[in-house]
């Protein structure tokens, strides 16, 4: 179950999902394409830094998922909730610690082989 399905309606300020990512030469992950849910439509990817999407996350009432594009299918499909932890190197996101590897941030679609910085 996602967060948005156990948090009423009304509690929720915004709510996101996040299909990719860009990483540095390091392969840290710099930025995250964020789309908002606006009812039953979700917008096309908005590019966001880390310290943005810290920001948009830390806010109360803000969610966000991450959203796997399932071949299969030819769908995209929600995959786990996305937090803001404080590691010993400051914030960032994480998605659930599932061993799921194909739903958690780092395998989310690589967009610097798509869309450059």
């Amino acid at each position: 179950m996602n967060i948005s399905q156990g948090i009423k309606k009304h509690s929720i300020m915004a709510e996101y999902r996040i299909s990719g990512v860009w990483k540095d030469s390091n392969n840290v992950i710099t930025h995250y394409a964020f789309h908002t849910v606006n009812g039953k439509t979700i917008s096309r990817a908005s590019k966001k830094s880390k310290a943005d999407a810290i920001k948009l996350l830390e806010t109360s009432g803000n969610l966000a998922v991450t959203w796997v594009w399932n071949y299969s299918t030819a769908f995209w499909k929600i995959g786990e909730n996305v937090e803001v932890v404080n590691g010993s190197t400051g914030k960032y996101l994480r998605s659930n610690p599932d061993n799921t590897k194909t739903d958690n941030l780092a395998h989310l679609i690589d967009f610097d082989w798509i869309f450059s910085k």
